[in-house]
Parts: structure tokens; sequence; C-alpha cells
């Protein structure tokens, strides 16, 4: 554990677990071996974290500079709130400068990459090896099945629910369902 690293009453931490300096990890709360949490960023109250699980790496930032790339500093942080869940070798990076935000209920799915500055709102499910690319806000009680990718700046309406290898590339408004890349209504879809 860093330096002023807090674990709460009753948490469990396994093998090979990291929790990085003013990182916090709330009471009751899971995290399987080699679960990392990086600096700063905050694990709520029963949270399950399951094995390789990284929360704050940096998100993938980078700025063209001659014939390669320079490295943008990522100085914001993660927040996983209350009871939620996220599933083997996912990645929540952390914000460019805000914060990544994982809500109250959340479930996610093993094998997810969530970028710098996503907000996912409560009781929202994403199932494995989804993509959701920086700065997407996704609202409550969303559905995402598995292999979904969502380009980046997107808003994603409550209770949307989204099929299994949809490639979301615009707004959603609340309610609607969508299938197919790009995406289109369900229905249509079909």
């Amino acid at each position: 554990m860093g330096p002023r690293a807090q674990v709460g009453h009753r948490s469990v931490l396994y093998p090979f677990v990291f929790v990085g300096e003013a990182a916090s990890v709330g009471d009751d709360s899971v995290l399987y071996a080699g679960v990392c949490v990086q600096h700063g960023c905050q694990v709520g109250s029963r949270v399950i974290l399951q094995p390789g699980v990284v929360v704050g790496g940096d998100g993938f930032g980078y700025a063209p500079e001659g014939k390669g790339y320079r490295k943008v500093p990522q100085v914001g942080k993660v927040t996983i709130e209350d009871d939620a869940e996220i599933g083997a070798n996912t990645a929540v990076d952390r914000g460019s400068v805000g914060h990544t935000r994982i809500g109250k209920g959340v479930k996610i799915d093993n094998l997810v990459q969530v970028g710098h500055n996503v907000e996912i709102g409560d009781d929202t499910a994403i199932v494995a090896q989804v993509a959701i690319a920086g700065s997407t806000k996704i609202g409550r009680q969303v559905q995402v099945g598995g292999q979904a990718a969502f380009v980046g700046h997107l808003k994603i309406g409550d209770r949307v629910r989204i099929a299994a290898r949809t490639g979301v590339s615009s707004d959603l408004e609340e309610g609607v369902t969508v299938g197919g890349s790009p995406h289109q209504p369900h229905a249509q879809w079909l």
C-alpha cells in the first residue's frame, strides 16, 4: 500500500493487490488477486474487483510531435461508487483532467476498456469486451451487449439498450434500443 492509502472495515485484499498513494477503498469491498488501484483513486463500499482489474491507469493521451507523439499528463482520478462490480482484466482509465466515474450498482464484465473521463450511470450493466472511448457519458440503467464499441464524447440516455457488437457512433436518446454497426433502431437492424 502506498502512503496515505486507506482501506475500510472488513474489506478483503487478496495477494498482489496494490492500493496506491492517497487511494481509498471503502468498507466490505473485495479486491481479488492482482488488482491495482492507482494513486488518488477511490473505490466505494461493497465493491468487488475481480482479478487483474486496473483502476486509474493513464488514459490514452498523446499529442502529435514531429514524427512521433508526446505523452499528455493524465492528472484526473477514478471514482467507483458503492455496490459496483468490475470483471477480470478490465481497465478503468483515470481522467485526463477531471474524473472517470463508475456509478452505484454498476456491473461490468471481463475485458472491458473504460476510457478517460467516462461516466457510467447507476445500475448500468456492461457485458464483456466492450470498448468505451474517452469522455463518453452513459446514463442510468443502460444495458450494453458484448463487444459493443463507443466513439468518444457521446451522451447515452437512461435505460438505453445496446445489442452485442453494436458500433455506437452518435448520441442516443433515453429509452431507445439499437443494434448494428453503425447503430440503428433495433427492429430495423433485425
